[in-house]
């Protein structure tokens, strides 16, 4: 899966402490070789935040992406980046 991030994921990211990057890494790992591993918790969001998908970046934090495929290809697109409480209220 080829991945990217928008400007908003870069910035966020920026923000976050050193520790959630460093988790983030590891589940991006994760993700690149199993987006379904049960410890992502990869689930499909509803509400404001239809059509994206979101992973599980530690106990707290989150990760929303939205997928596309065309043809062979597949671009994982992450929008978001923050607390459950930051991102859903």
């Amino acid at each position: 899966m080829e991945i990217k991030y928008t400007k908003r994921f870069r910035d966020q990211y920026r923000k976050a402490d050193k520790q959630i990057k460093s988790a983030f890494a590891q589940t991006l790992d994760l993700f690149q070789a199993d987006p379904q591993n049960p410890f992502l918790r990869n689930h499909v969001l509803r509400g404001t935040l239809a059509g994206f998908r979101s992973i599980n970046v530690n106990e707290d934090w989150r990760a929303v992406f939205k997928e596309a495929k065309s043809d062979a290809r597949t671009v994982g697109t992450f929008h978001l980046l923050g607390t459950h409480e930051e991102l859903y209220g």
